[in-house]
């Protein structure tokens, strides 16, 4: 009997309590608001700046945070079986390894590229992979697998007739060639330099 009557006393209370449920007195009502004047728009005109162009420096935290966006760009586009834009993704991060001078990366990147745009029929992206790929295996020191490369990136273009292409491959042969001969030379600089490290 007393817990129904706490309970019947705690019901009154709560429901008297509440201000949504019962309001004495009245609110006075307010005027109206005098109507706004509509202010007129003009568009102000910007002085005339010119900019100045200053380069972009990115440091290695920079290009870090951007390996690692790209990277989970590409795992996502592989598992959701998103080829195409996979094949950019790992072009993508090979040209940021090759910024950092990680080349094995950039060349495994660039090799996984090329696989899946050679799989997709991408030869405009399969082109631009030989020829970054090549300039990647001659900083290496391997002419012969990047004038390979160059050599099946002419032949894929000369077939389409891209001309654009074909200049860009060439510039890439004589750069390769040139390199080619600076080596040797310095090779055989460093064969014929006396040794200073023979004992007495």
């Amino acid at each position: 009997m007393k817990n129904l009557l706490l309970v019947a006393a705690f019901c009154t209370l709560s429901l008297s309590v509440s201000a949504q449920w019962i309001s004495f007195r009245k609110h006075p009502v307010l005027p109206l608001l005098p109507q706004a004047r509509r202010a007129v728009w003009q568009p102000v005109l910007p002085a005339k700046v010119n900019p100045v162009k200053q380069p972009l420096h990115r440091g290695i935290y920079d290009l870090e945070l951007e390996t690692n966006s790209v990277m989970k760009a590409a795992q996502h586009h592989m598992r959701f079986r998103m080829y195409d834009v996979a094949s950019y993704d790992f072009r993508d991060l090979a040209q940021l390894y090759v910024q950092q001078s990680r080349l094995s990366e950039a060349k495994w990147f660039f090799l996984q590229s090329n696989i899946i745009s050679r799989q997709q029929n991408n030869d405009k992206l399969t082109i631009a992979n030989l020829i970054s790929l090549a300039g990647v295996k001659s900083n290496i020191g391997d002419f012969m697998l990047a004038q390979q490369d160059l050599v099946e990136a002419r032949g894929m273009a000369m077939l389409h007739g891209w001309l654009v292409e074909l200049m860009e491959i060439q510039k890439q042969m004589d750069l390769i060639q040139h390199n080619r001969i600076a080596t040797a030379a310095e090779l055989r600089y460093a064969s014929s330099a006396p040794s200073h490290n023979t004992v007495d």
